[in-house]
């Protein structure tokens, strides 16, 4: 049986430390389906038709990854309903420090109270990765900083484009 696993985040925008954690699920799972939040609860810098293409630019075009191993969606519903849809009982969340621990556990036992069969992992990206956000690369960017170093290509431009 294929195991999927469910990476859902607002990916505004995709970064190298968001990669990485693609990466080490790959590593354990057949599939990972980047699930690309649609909820308003959040002012995006990026819609989510465009926060889309920019995953799929850095996934695919950016580092050549393979659509029937990752999947990228969109999502406006429950974590745990798209878990269903999908037809995974895996989430996918990201650590980068301590301070993260908290919401996250929350998070877990929330998901894990709509529905017991899912359970959620928790992987942290190599050491270079943690400290990388998307709001710190917006803010980077936004004052001509250099962010080659946290983020792809393709999405470069897309946020330089956006700030032009």
């Amino acid at each position: 049986m294929k195991r999927n696993v469910l990476y859902p985040g607002t990916f505004d925008p995709i970064t190298y430390g968001h990669i990485d954690l693609i990466k080490k699920a790959l590593k354990i799972v057949d599939t990972v389906i980047v699930a690309v939040s649609e909820s308003n609860n959040k002012d995006y810098l990026f819609d989510v038709n465009e926060r889309l293409l920019i995953v799929k630019n850095a996934l695919y075009r950016d580092l050549k990854m393979k659509p029937k191993e990752v999947k990228i969606i969109s999502f406006n519903s429950l974590t745990t309903d798209l878990c269903k849809k999908m037809n995974s009982r895996i989430i996918l969340r990201g650590l980068r420090a301590v301070s993260d621990f908290e919401y996250e556990f929350q998070l877990a036992g929330m998901n894990r109270k709509l529905n017991n069969n899912i359970e959620t992992i928790f992987l942290m990206s190599d050491i270079e990765n943690q400290i990388i956000s998307s709001k710190f690369v917006k803010e980077i960017i936004q004052l001509n900083g250099d962010i080659k170093n946290f983020t792809t290509k393709s999405t470069i431009k897309a946020l330089k484009d956006k700030y032009a």
